[in-house]
């Protein structure tokens, strides 16, 4: 399940002062933009808001609500898209279901593949010890 569009009523945004360089236009200009988005408050499936609460990422607060500071360009509606496109690949990246790795037992031929190795490499530290006259 792919997200694709969140609504802009569920994301509310607050214009900051960037950090950083940048002369005289930084100090002045609020080009950086705070995303704040509740996971419990949104039109998100149930299953999806449950996977986003568990993940162990910094952006999200121990109230449910993800954070996401924006400040690489200059234009504050370029840094609103920022924003949205990170907020996205975030929710997109917990929809992800793994699939769960079935356990299996190493083939006859992998195993004689692996001893043979072990036994050549075994022979090669042999020769390396020292030279009897």
């Amino acid at each position: 399940m792919k997200i694709d569009h969140i609504p802009e009523t569920e994301i509310e945004f607050t214009a900051i002062r960037a950090q950083g360089a940048g002369g005289q236009n930084v100090n002045k200009v609020s080009s950086a933009v705070h995303l704040r988005f509740s996971i419990a408050n949104s039109s998100l499936p149930d299953e999806l808001k449950a996977r986003l609460l568990v993940l162990n990422d910094h952006r999200i607060t121990k109230d449910g609500v993800i954070v996401i500071k924006a400040q690489t360009s200059r234009s504050q509606e370029a840094n609103r898209l920022d924003a949205i496109a990170r907020l996205l690949d975030l929710i997109n990246a917990a929809a992800v279901v793994v699939k769960a790795r079935r356990a299996t037992k190493p083939t006859y031929g992998s195993k004689q593949r692996r001893l043979e190795g072990k036994q050549l490499r075994g022979s090669v530290k042999a020769l390396r010890g020292k030279v009897s006259y």
